[in-house]
């Protein structure tokens, strides 16, 4: 299950906000009905790229190992 502040990767390209599959990004916030995910997308500077709700299919999440 994923939760606030996991990293997760894009598993489809959404070329709209410029993300192709295997990007990872963050998830700020939870959303129950319907399931999804809020995810910040950020560049190595951390500026934000894009900020969208996600489905969870549109993801997966990254191992923390």
């Amino acid at each position: 299950m994923t939760k606030l502040f996991d990293i997760v990767q894009l598993v489809v390209d959404i070329p709209e906000e410029g993300l192709r599959s295997g990007m990872t990004g963050t998830v700020v916030d939870l959303y129950d009905n319907p399931p999804a995910y809020e995810v910040e997308f950020s560049d190595a500077e951390g500026r934000t790229l894009a900020l969208l709700p996600l489905r969870p299919e549109q993801i997966r999440p990254v191992s923390q190992e």
